[in-house]
């Protein structure tokens, strides 16, 4: 097992790589996709997050499998089974995809910063960018990686939950709403609403996280484990904004068209401190995404070029990882948002990769290589589904713009 010798030191107990996933899926994208299905739709589209969790379940749970039984970086492990040429454009295809949202998350910084402080949103963005640089170049980036992950998923659940409690939503609409339904009008927040959450790219890099943690075939019990709670975090946080939303947006037909609106909305029906505490939350989710959305953009970059060995050790991996960041940072300091084009591109580059690397994801988990790890019939199954899912996106975004 190849895990690195730093990560094997560290023991094989504990949680860290799906709470790292969870971190680096949640992100200003996923707080105002919530947001706005509670705004537009009450409780009827409740529904969409739980459906999203249980396919980021399956697929988190084929690259942990992958991860314990393999010799190799996600990029190398599809290459030994695919050939290089698929593994490469694999690899750029997610560093297109997490490159294109880089600059969301250095914006959406300085957004939450704004809301709190009241100071410029590209300053606090660069400043935030260039802290989340130095922080890459700490020692033992996956072991801090982890610890910081870890803390900011619990503090963005107590925030967000707390801040669901605290608008009194209606227990039987929100019962009413677990049954799948799609009001008029529905069909495209729902399809961002389960992206934001059934990130294939996120769940593909949780085969690097498995060996980061020194974790073996042996240790999948504990693996499963950490991929069930983490990936129950993320999707819970979607389901509770979208309470929040549809209890107190919902009602007054308020919209919201960035992150940081919610906040701000929030205000008149919870009070300063608590529009304050969801600020706070959202800076948590923007900052999170910001390292760790480059984090996994970076190591694909590094994987491309055939120099991933050696995983966040790496300072290749990591000036890869710098790359990303700069990009991002340089983008949101100096069109002060998110330019229409780029985010064009992300959607087109998310939604033409996952397919390819959830469709990749489902053969190596069923590889004789995996041994007793391989999948069943049964998840084999819900693979399929969610490989479905991903193509049928791919279509509608066609349709749309054909």
């Amino acid at each position: 097992m190849a895990a690195t010798a730093a990560s094997a030191t560290r023991g094989r107990r504990g949680l860290g790589p799906a709470f790292v996933t969870a971190a680096l899926v949640f992100g200003p994208g996923s707080v105002t996709t919530a947001s706005s299905l509670g705004a537009g739709f009450g409780y009827d589209l409740v529904w969409a997050p739980v459906l999203a969790t249980v396919l980021m379940l399956c697929f988190v749970d084929l690259s942990v499998r992958i991860g314990l039984s393999t010799d190799r970086g996600p990029v190398g492990t599809v290459a030994a089974r695919f050939g290089r040429v698929i593994a490469v454009v694999v690899a750029f295809g997610a560093f297109l995809v997490t490159t294109s949202f880089q600059a969301g998350n250095s914006v959406s910084t300085g957004a939450a910063s704004q809301v709190l402080l009241g100071v410029d949103v590209a300053l606090f963005a660069a400043l935030f960018t260039a802290l989340a640089i130095g922080f890459v170049w700490l020692p033992s980036l996956y072991r801090n990686l982890e610890r910081i992950m870890v803390a900011i998923i619990l503090v963005m659940l107590a925030i967000f939950v707390v801040t669901a409690i605290l608008v009194q939503p209606d227990p039987a609409a929100l019962v009413r709403g677990l049954v799948p339904s799609l009001p008029s009008g529905s069909s495209a927040l729902v399809v961002a609403s389960v992206a934001t959450t059934f990130s294939v790219v996120g769940a593909f890099y949780q085969i690097q996280l498995v060996r980061e943690k020194g974790w073996g075939p042996d240790d999948y019990g504990t693996a499963r484990r950490d991929a069930t709670i983490g990936t129950l975090a993320l999707g819970l946080l979607s389901f509770v904004i979208m309470i929040a939303a549809a209890a107190v947006l919902h009602p007054v037909g308020a919209t919201v068209s960035s992150p940081a609106d919610m906040a701000t909305i929030l205000e008149p029906a919870v009070g300063r401190w608590a529009s304050a505490l969801f600020a706070i939350g959202l800076w948590a989710a923007s900052f999170s995404s910001l390292v760790g959305n480059a984090t996994i953009g970076g190591a694909m970059l590094a994987g491309a070029s055939g120099r991933e060995e050696g995983g966040l050790r790496s300072t290749v991996v990591k000036a890869c990882i710098t790359v990303v960041m700069l990009l991002g940072g340089v983008v949101a300091v100096v069109f002060g948002g998110i330019p229409v084009k780029l985010i064009l591109t992300a959607q087109a580059a998310t939604i033409f990769v996952a397919p390819a690397v959830a469709v990749a994801l489902v053969l190596l988990a069923r590889h004789r290589s995996r041994g007793a790890l391989a999948i069943g019939a049964v998840q084999t199954s819900l693979g399929v589904v969610g490989v479905g899912f991903l193509v049928l996106l791919a279509v509608s975004y066609v349709r749309n713009f054909v």
